[in-house]
Formats: C-alpha cells, sequence, structure tokens
C-alpha cells in the first residue's frame, strides 16, 4: 500500500539524485553560459554575441521581403537592442512557429542624459535607475560604465569602462554606521534616494576644474564632449566577472541571470536543435524590466510582422499560423530562500536544484496581468519533457498577496499564441548579483531543446 501511495503521489526530483549522469554535462554547459553572461552585460552586447552565435551556425541577416525555404536560418536585428533567430522546418508553416521568448535587459543605473556634475571636491554621473530595483543594495560597490553615446554625425562610440583590471570602477558612497542613526530609522527602501545614487567620477582638479578633468578623459579616450550624453545610452552595472559559487560549486553567482539564463539557453537550444521539421524562433526582448514597450519591446508589433512575413513567403494564413503556434516565455522565477521561507508557500515555489520551472500564470494578486496558460497546453509540454527525461517544477513567484510578477507571455498569448512561463529559479532575484543552480541552467537547456524537436 506504501507503494502505491508514492506512486500516486507528486513530488519534485532533485536533479543530482535524478540524473546523476548528467552532472558533468551540466557543468560543461555552465561554462559557457558564464562567458556569455561576462560578454553581455547589456541589451546591446547580448544582441552582438548572440548574432555571432548564430553566423557562426549559418545564420544570415533576414530584411522584410526576402523569400525563404525549408532549411533557411535567419536573424532580425533590431537596432542592436533585440533580436529574432528563426530556422524554417520541412513542415507546412501552417502547422505554427515554435516560438521561445526571453528578454536580455536587467536592472541597472542609467546615466541622465545631463549625467556630470561637481560637488564640494567631487564629479559625479548622476543616475536614473531602470528596473526594478532595490536601491541601497547599489551603494558601496564597485560598478562598471557600458554602453554606447552616438555622435550627431551618426558614429557610434563603445564604451566600457571598469571591466579589465587596470581599469579604475566607479563607485556610490554610502553613511559610514556611525553617522547613520537616522537613515537606519528610515524604511529600507527609503533610506538610499534615487537622486542619492551618484556615482564618482573623480576628485582630481586641473586648473582648479574637476569636472573638466574628467571630461579631458573621457575626451581623450572616447573623443566625446559633454553635449553626446544627449545622445548615449551609458549604464552603471555591476563591475568584475560571474563566479561559481559554494564550496562544491553547484552555483553561479552574477549580475544579470535575469534574464540572461533563460536566454542563453533558448538560443543554444535553438542552434543545437537537430530535428528539422518544425519552424523556430527565438526572440530575445528588450525593455521587459520596465513593461515591454517601446520599439525593441514585446508589445511592439515586429513580432506579428515577422510571423506574417514568414507566413506569406511560405504560403501559410496568417492566422492559422498564429493559432497553431507554441511559445515559452522564458523567463525567471523566484528561488524558495529559507532565510526568508515566511514569503513563500513552499509547496508552490521553486526549490534549486528541481530544474527548470514551468509558471501557468504569473501576475499579482488575482493573477492581475498574467495570460493564465490553458491546461490543455501544460498537458503537451508534460507530454514534451516525460520524453527526454527533463528535470522540471512548477512554481509561483512568492505567497498569494505577497508575490508577483509580470513578463512577456501576456503580450505573446494576445496574439492567439498558447504560451506559458518557463525558466530558471533565481536567489536574490534583481540584486547586482543573483545567484543559479547549474543543475536548472542545464535542465532549462534540456527543455527548450525538447520543445523544439517534439
Amino acid at each position: 500500500m506504501e507503494n502505491k501511495e508514492n506512486s500516486l503521489a507528486y513530488n519534485k526530483r532533485n536533479f543530482y539524485e535524478a540524473l546523476p549522469e548528467l552532472v558533468d554535462a551540466a557543468c560543461e554547459y555552465a561554462v559557457g553560459y558564464t562567458d556569455y553572461l561576462n560578454k553581455c552585460k547589456t541589451e546591446r552586447e547580448a544582441v552582438r554575441e548572440s548574432i555571432a552565435m548564430a553566423e557562426a551556425e549559418g545564420y544570415v541577416p533576414y530584411t522584410f521581403g526576402m523569400d525563404m525555404k525549408p532549411g533557411d536560418k535567419f536573424y532580425y536585428n533590431n537596432r542592436g537592442k533585440s533580436l529574432f533567430l528563426f530556422r524554417i522546418g520541412s513542415e507546412p508553416i501552417n502547422e505554427g512557429i515554435r516560438i521561445s521568448a526571453a528578454h536580455i535587459d536587467s536592472p541597472r543605473l542609467d546615466l541622465k542624459q545631463v549625467p556630470v556634475f561637481e560637488d564640494n571636491g567631487f564629479a559625479y554621473f548622476k543616475t536614473h535607475y531602470y528596473g526594478g530595483i532595490r536601491k541601497y543594495q547599489w551603494v558601496a560597490t564597485p560598478l562598471a560604465l557600458h554602453g554606447v553615446v552616438v555622435k550627431t554625425d551618426g558614429t557610434v562610440v563603445d564604451v566600457v569602462i571598469g571591466e579589465d583590471e587596470n581599469d579604475p570602477v566607479l563607485y556610490i558612497s554610502d553613511l559610514l554606521p556611525h553617522l547613520a542613526a537616522e537613515q537606519s530609522r528610515k524604511p529600507l527602501g527609503e533610506a538610499v534616494p534615487a537622486e542619492k545614487l551618484n556615482m564618482i567620477i573623480g576628485t582630481r582638479p586641473v586648473d582648479g576644474d574637476i569636472k573638466n578633468n574628467v571630461l579631458a578623459i573621457l575626451n581623450e579616450k572616447y573623443g566625446i564632449t559633454e553635449s553626446d550624453f544627449l545622445s548615449a545610452e551609458l549604464s552603471g552595472v555591476p563591475a568584475g566577472l560571474a563566479r561559481d559559487a559554494g564550496l562544491d560549486r553547484s552555483l553561479i553567482a552574477g549580475y544579470g541571470h535575469d534574464d540572461r539564463c533563460c536566454a542563453y539557453p533558448a538560443v543554444t537550444a535553438l542552434l543545437d536543435c537537430k530535428d528539422e521539421r518544425h519552424t523556430l524562433m527565438c526572440i530575445l526582448a528588450d525593455k521587459e524590466e520596465t513593461g515591454s514597450d517601446g520599439v525593441s519591446g514585446m508589445q511592439c508589433v515586429l513580432t506579428a510582422d515577422l510571423i506574417h512575413s514568414i507566413s506569406d513567403a511560405l504560403g501559410g494564413n496568417y492566422a492559422q499560423v498564429r493559432a497553431n503556434s507554441k511559445c515559452l516565455s522564458a523567463d525567471v522565477s523566484a528561488a524558495f530562500d529559507p532565510s526568508f521561507s515566511d514569503v513563500f508557500e513552499k509547496k508552490n515555489a521553486a526549490l534549486i536544484n528541481c530544474g527548470t520551472v514551468l509558471s501557468k500564470y504569473t501576475g499579482a494578486r488575482g493573477k492581475s496581468g498574467t495570460s493564465d496558460a490553458s491546461a490543455e497546453y501544460l498537458a503537451w509540454l508534460r507530454r514534451v519533457m516525460e520524453q527526454d527525461n527533463v528535470v522540471w517544477q512548477t512554481a509561483e513567484l512568492g505567497k498569494t498577496d505577497v508575490g508577483g510578477g509580470g513578463t512577456v507571455a501576456k503580450f505573446i498569448a494576445n496574439m492567439n499564441i498558447d504560451t506559458v512561463d518557463l525558466g530558471i529559479p533565481v536567489l536574490s532575484m534583481h540584486a547586482p548579483i543573483e545567484i543559479i543552480a547549474k543543475s536548472d541552467l542545464y535542465e532549462a537547456y534540456r527543455a527548450f531543446l525538447a520543445f523544439c524537436k517534439y
């Protein structure tokens, strides 16, 4: 009777117990991902690196109106900030497209358009935070500057300061505890006001002027002037490399796991898939952290335009193609944290090392802002993952009325495409340094690969 009861119950599986033969493969896969994470601290860098990976596998640039046939491989670079990879399958296009959609933007500190100022012996950059951050986490930590400056003649200047071991880093100061009694009495969210997130960039005066000295240094290295900040996208991000974490090296600590830990498996699964039946598409979107608006966000009509163009080129019916398509919205979930267990409902929380996370719905409170995938679609995905013995789990982001969050899923589902969230549990989500498990990363890759195949 005991065995029968166990067989009827649902229990999450631990990767190390369920698939010990894949542990080495998971660790090897994590090496490539860590390199990707280190190279891709902004969405522009992620687009460049992903294009390089795709071109190495025979993908070529796509322009609207191009002819296409089964076996063709294309990428569409949207303004250097979002990317679409797609491969034409052998089955009729009316059978639909297998879509994976991740985002490649992460919380950070963007420079304001007029960022440089001097005050009592310091030169600073003024910042405007991007996405949902806890502001106190960004002070007293080394920061690097990444981004582009575009001059009026169209010249694009790439900027990276603070990553090379010989580079200086930037820094936001915090109060010493001896003088922080009043600050310490404030609520956590108010202790560090947004307008105090000013990055120190210099203290040395030349001819009595610190600001102009800093501007002269930037001009000498990059050929830019202060007015060029008006057409720049520059961001402060944590300096340094992602690292193995834990004495057993089972974890990865780094900046930007949300959501590049889903983007990388989605891209590599598409590139590695040997089954050529289905037409496949991988979307790497921008602006998810701020609502997916704008020309590089998932609310832009570009996704619909590309699906329409593929359908037309292959003689399909656009509405039927969308209705028969399936999508995995590749985004992270919150990992259960024993140190803060009171905000989680453990039976429906994502556990570290228990595999990729399937979230039927996201949103907040009464499922507000979610597409809530159908039971039929989840049953189909269960069959897909069981065929390849993928270790996976379901989860919600915190207790009801405590947690919640949004993804790009609803924007794709609004196009009449079956969509559900699938990703990786993350510890300390949106912090400057986040944590994921190598095992969960690898199982996400295997889940995307199974999705592409079956």
